[in-house]
C-alpha cells in the first residue's frame, strides 16, 4: 500500500488530498469537499492530462502573436512536444476565436486553437 498528497485543482477550493493506493490498485480519496477532488486525484495518478496554452506568430495583424490553447486536455508527458510544435507555426491575419491554428498537437488527436481574434491590418479594428 502506497500513500500520496496533493492539491486539488478541479475548482477553487485547492482542497488537500490524500490517496491511497491498495496492493490491488484500488484508489481511496479522502480530503475532498467535493465530488470533483476524487475525479481528480484518481485521473492524476493513472492517466494526469493537461491544458496547454501559449502564444503563436501571426503575420499581418494589428499585434504580432495569438493566444492559443489546446482545444482538449493532453497527456501530460506530450507537453513538450506540443510546445515544440507551437514553435514553428505562424497564422495569417485575420485570425477569429476558435480558429484551429494546428490540427493533431503532437499525436493527441487535440487541436490548438485561437483564443483571440487579430484583425488584418487592413481590416477596422
Amino acid at each position: 500500500m502506497s500513500t500520496q498528497e496533493l492539491i486539488c485543482i478541479g475548482c477553487p477550493m485547492g482542497c488537500n488530498l490524500k490517496v491511497t493506493v491498495s496492493d490491488n490498485q484500488e484508489l481511496t480519496v479522502t480530503g475532498n469537499t467535493c465530488p470533483r477532488g476524487e475525479d481528480y486525484a484518481k485521473k492524476e495518478l493513472t492517466d494526469p492530462r493537461r491544458i496547454v496554452t501559449s502564444t503563436v506568430r501571426v503575420t499581418g495583424g494589428h499585434l504580432p502573436a495569438v493566444s492559443v490553447k489546446t482545444a482538449a486536455d493532453i497527456p501530460k508527458g506530450k507537453i513538450a512536444d506540443c510546445m515544440k510544435a507551437l514553435k514553428a507555426v505562424t497564422v495569417k491575419a485575420p485570425v477569429k476565436i476558435g480558429q484551429v491554428v494546428l490540427e493533431d498537437a503532437a499525436g493527441t488527436g487535440v487541436d490548438i486553437v485561437a483564443t483571440k481574434n487579430i484583425a488584418a491590418v487592413t481590416d477596422p479594428v
